[in-house]
C-alpha cells in the first residue's frame, strides 16, 4: 500500500460527476478549480462501537464519497459552499476558524478537517492559504456510512494539498480522528481511518496504538448489501454516542479497580485486558464477576471510585453527558468485548476462505450475533432498523446487521450472490414500497456495495 494518498491526473469530461462540479464551481466563482479531492463513505462489517475501547474493526470504503473542488486565493479567507441547496454557504477567515459544537452545521465538520491540518505540529506556524470550495456528497447524511467523517477527511486533503504540505495516510488519518471531536464527537478512529487507508477490492482490519490496516479478502460467492432504515442519526447532535462512551469509559475503571490495577491512568476497555494479560473470554467471565446488570447510580459508581461527585463531572462525564444519572456498565463492557471476539473470528474465517467450510454461513452467523449485542446490550439500533434486518434476513440474507453508530442508518447484509436480485426485490417490496416515504428514499437507500479505494487528489489532465 502506497504511504501518501494518490494524485492522480484525471480526464474531468470523462467523469460526469467531476464534470458537473467542474460547472458548479465555476458558476458560483468565476473561475475554475485547480484540484479535488476525494474521500470516500465506509460500511462497517463488524466491530460496532469498539473502536473507542481500542479493539480492531472490520471496514471497508464504498464507493459513496465527498467530492470537492478547491482553488487558492490569497485573501486569507475560506468560501464554502455545497451541491446541494440545503446547505447553505459560509465564508470564515483562515485565522479566525472557531467550530460551534453546539450547532453541527455541515460546514462546521468541514472546518474540522482545516483546523486539523492547521494546529498540527505538521504546519507549524505558517498561516493557512486562503481557499474557495465547492462540496458534493454522494454518502446519505445520518445514515451510518460515514458521511460526516469523510467531509472531514476531505477538508484535511485538501487543506494540505492547498498549503503544500505532505502527509502520510496515517498521519492524516489520525489528525482527521483527533479533530473531528471539535465538533463534540468523542469516536475511536475507524471511519477517518478506513477512508484513507481503504484499497480497491479488500476490506480492512483496522487496529489502534498504533493504527495499521490489513486486508481482509472477503469470500466469494457472496455479497454485501445496504439499506437505509431512513432514520437519521446526527451523532453530534444527540448525546447517545457520547453517553456510549462514558459509560465504558466508567466501566475499565470500574473492572481496574476491582483487579488492583492503576485505575486512574485507564480510559479504555482494551486497556484492562492488556494490563492483565487476560483472553477476551477472560474478560467476559471478569465482567459477569465484577458488574451487575442493574444501572449504576451516580452516587454508586462515586462510592465504589472513591471519588467525588464534582470529579465524576470533571474527569469521567462529557460536556454533553452531565445530566446523565445512570449507566448501564455491565452491558456495554459484555458487548465490547464479545464483539471484539466476533470481529477476530470474522477475519480468521476470511483468511481460511475459500477453504473455509460454510464459511459464508460462519460470517452471517457472526454478523447476526453482533447485531443482537448491539440491540439489547448495547441498545443503539432502533425498531426500525431491528425491522429492516430481520426483512433482510427473511429476503435471503444470511446475516444482517446494523452498521455505523446506530440509532438509525443503515443494516449490512450478506446476501449469497444467486440471490442477490431476488433478495433486492423483497426488501424493496417488504420495507420501502409500503411507506411513501421510504418510497422516495429507496433509489439512493438500497445497494450492492463492494470495497473501495481511499481518498485521493484528482488534477484535471
Amino acid at each position: 500500500m502506497a504511504a501518501h494518498p494518490p494524485k492522480t491526473k484525471i480526464l474531468i469530461s470523462a467523469n460526469k460527476r467531476l464534470q458537473n462540479l467542474k460547472e458548479a464551481f465555476e458558476k458560483k466563482y468565476g473561475e475554475a478549480p485547480l484540484f479535488y479531492a476525494q474521500a470516500p463513505g465506509r460500511v462497517n462489517l463488524i466491530g460496532e462501537h469498539i473502536d473507542y475501547c481500542g479493539y480492531a474493526v472490520l471496514p471497508m470504503a464504498i464507493e459513496q464519497s465527498i467530492l470537492a473542488a478547491v482553488t487558492v486565493n490569497d485573501s486569507k479567507k475560506i468560501y464554502l459552499a455545497n451541491t446541494e441547496p440545503k446547505y447553505k454557504d459560509f465564508t470564515v477567515s483562515s485565522e479566525d476558524i472557531e467550530i460551534d459544537k453546539d450547532n453541527p452545521q455541515w460546514y462546521y465538520y468541514f472546518l474540522c478537517g482545516v483546523k486539523g491540518i492547521q494546529v498540527s505540529h505538521h504546519l507549524g506556524k505558517v498561516p493557512l492559504s486562503g481557499m474557495k470550495c465547492v462540496v458534493d456528497g454522494t454518502i446519505p447524511a445520518s445514515s451510518g456510512l460515514s458521511s460526516s467523517s469523510a467531509l472531514v477527511c476531505c477538508a484535511a486533503l485538501l487543506t494540505m494539498e492547498v498549503n503544500h504540505k505532505s502527509l502520510n495516510k496515517v498521519a492524516l488519518a489520525e489528525i482527521s480522528a483527533k479533530c473531528e471531536r471539535y465538533i463534540g464527537t468523542e469516536g475511536g478512529g475507524m471511519d477517518q481511518s478506513i477512508s484513507f487507508l481503504a484499497e480497491e477490492g479488500t476490506a480492512k482490519l483496522i487496529e489502534f496504538h498504533p493504527l495499521r490496516a490489513s486486508d481482509v479478502r472477503l469470500p466469494e460467492g457472496a455479497v454485501f448489501v445496504i439499506s437505509n432504515c431512513c432514520v437519521e442519526m446526527n451523532k453530534a447532535a444527540t448525546s447517545h454516542f457520547n453517553i456510549r462512551v462514558v459509560e465504558c469509559r466508567i466501566a475499565t475503571k470500574m473492572l481496574a479497580k476491582a483487579r488492583g490495577l492503576e485505575w486512574g491512568r485507564l480510559l479504555k476497555l482494551s486497556q484492562v485486558q492488556t494490563e492483565l494479560e487476560a483472553s477476551l473470554e477472560e474478560m467476559l467471565r471478569l465482567v459477569a464477576e465484577v458488574l451487575h446488570p442493574e444501572p449504576y447510580s451516580r452516587e454508586e459508581v462515586c462510592k465504589v471510585l472513591g471519588i467525588t461527585t464534582e470529579q465524576l463531572c470533571t474527569d469521567l462525564l462529557s460536556p454533553n453527558t452531565q445530566h446523565v444519572a445512570q449507566f448501564k456498565l455491565y452491558q456495554r463492557a459484555r458487548h465490547v468485548y464479545g464483539e471484539a471476539a466476533r470481529v477476530l473470528r470474522f477475519k480468521s474465517v476470511c483468511d481460511e476462505a475459500p477453504s473455509a467450510p460454510n464459511g459464508v454461513q460462519r460470517l452471517g452467523d457472526l454478523m447476526k450475533q453482533s447485531h443482537a449485542s448491539c440491540r439489547d446490550l448495547y441498545e443503539c439500533s432502533c425498531p426500525e432498523l431491528d425491522q429492516l434486518v430481520e426483512i433482510c434476513l427473511q429476503s435471503g440474507a444470511v446475516g444482517s446487521r446494523l452498521t455505523g453508530a446506530g440509532w438509525g442508518g443503515c443494516a449490512v447484509s450478506m446476501v449469497p450472490t444467486e440471490k442477490v436480485e431476488s433478495f433486492l426485490k423483497s426488501v424493496r417490496e417488504l420495507y420501502y414500497t409500503a411507506d411513501p416515504r421510504r418510497a422516495e428514499l429507496e433509489k439512493h437507500s438500497l445497494f450492492v456495495t463492494k470495497p473501495g479505494g481511499g481518498a485521493a487528489i484528482f488534477l484535471e489532465d
